[in-house]
């Protein structure tokens, strides 16, 4: 009689069966130090066996023996990732792991292909950094990806916001921002032009709203705050502001951007328009990479202390779960007042 392989079981089909999520069934069949309640835990492991599910004993041993550490971000070409990955890669030295790193653009699908591959890699732990990763994302397929890793000995961790039940760090983007706004009406400002990136990247929207709620916190009318959208790039923001220059600013006192590259292309429009900044307009940025420190005028910013994440987010890969529930780190940025600004107050 002809042999008939059996169907292959998966995490999700065990989660289904015992009416729970995927996250409790992988905490159960993982061997997971956060706690479960007895009656799922009864639950997971009846269907389990009802299923014949089996994860990979083997896989779990070798992961848990690998020295690579792989990061997996969206773009690789913006000075603050770079930050970022420089810090983790020195963290990782100091105990004989390395750092291996791919980029997805930020679109879910390469995302999810990204990390299957580097799973089957076998890397001691995976660090995602994107602006958003959401447990929804691709019908939970991601998700899944991650869980039967983790499940299997590898550790995950994300650099940026996310619901999903892995240890995280992130930027309070919204409320850093909002320190911005608020300097920039304390000190006279009452007109301005937010260059605030895409739509579609959650960072820099964020940054765009605290901007906003900080202006208006400070008595500037809502009228005279623009948001206008360009590429998160000089060049994008330097086309955007000759725009702006060409069409006429009018009384506009400050341009508010939502990253330092952002601001540096509009420092840069601004130059080739013959607009003083920052005695005609004030310019300010996002992140304080080093360019902000090196363009004149000097950037007024928000400082990010990017390279302590890249080594948190190391010490958190590297680290054994510290509890029940995910650990969840979020930053705030600090104002740094420089050259770009200038107070407008009567």
């Amino acid at each position: 009689m002809p042999h008939s392989s059996r169907p292959t079981v998966t995490l999700r089909d065990v989660a289904a069966a015992a009416g729970v999520s995927v996250a409790t069934a992988s905490r159960v069949l993982g061997g997971s130090s956060r706690a479960v309640a007895p009656e799922l835990e009864r639950k997971v492991l009846a269907a389990a066996a009802a299923l014949r599910y089996t994860s990979d004993v083997s896989a779990r041993a070798m992961r848990r023996k690998s020295d690579a550490i792989a990061l997996v971000a969206d773009d690789l070409t913006t000075p603050s990732i770079g930050l970022v990955v420089a810090a983790m890669e020195r963290q990782a030295r100091t105990i004989g792991a390395f750092v291996s790193v791919s980029s997805t653009r930020g679109v879910p699908e390469r995302q999810y292909e990204t990390v299957r591959t580097l799973c089957a890699l076998r890397p001691r732990a995976l660090v995602l950094t994107s602006s958003r990763i959401q447990a929804k994302v691709l019908d939970g397929r991601l998700l899944d990806e991650l869980l039967a890793y983790e499940q299997q000995g590898g550790r995950v961790v994300i650099f940026g916001d996310t619901d999903m039940p892995f240890d995280s760090i992130s930027v309070d983007d919204r409320g850093s921002a909002r320190l911005m706004g608020t300097y920039l009406a304390s000190t006279g400002h009452r007109r301005a032009v937010i260059l605030a990136g895409t739509r579609d990247r959650a960072n820099v929207s964020a940054r765009a709203s605290g901007f906003v709620e900080g202006m208006l916190g400070g008595g500037v009318d809502a009228q005279d705050v623009r948001i206008v959208n360009c590429e998160v790039s000089r060049q994008g923001s330097y086309e955007a502001t000759i725009r702006l220059l060409d069409e006429g600013i009018g009384d506009t006192d400050a341009i508010i951007a939502a990253n330092d590259v952002i601001a540096i292309g509009a420092l840069a429009a601004c130059r080739a328009g013959g607009v003083d900044v920052p005695w005609d307009v004030s310019v300010t940025g996002f992140d304080d990479i080093q360019l902000a420190v090196d363009v004149t005028p000097r950037l007024t910013t928000i400082a990010v202390p990017l390279a302590e994440i890249g080594a948190e987010s190391i010490r958190l890969a590297l680290a054994s779960p510290a509890g029940d529930s995910p650990v969840r780190e979020t930053v705030q940025g600090t104002l740094i007042v420089r050259d770009s600004t200038v107070s407008r107050s009567r």
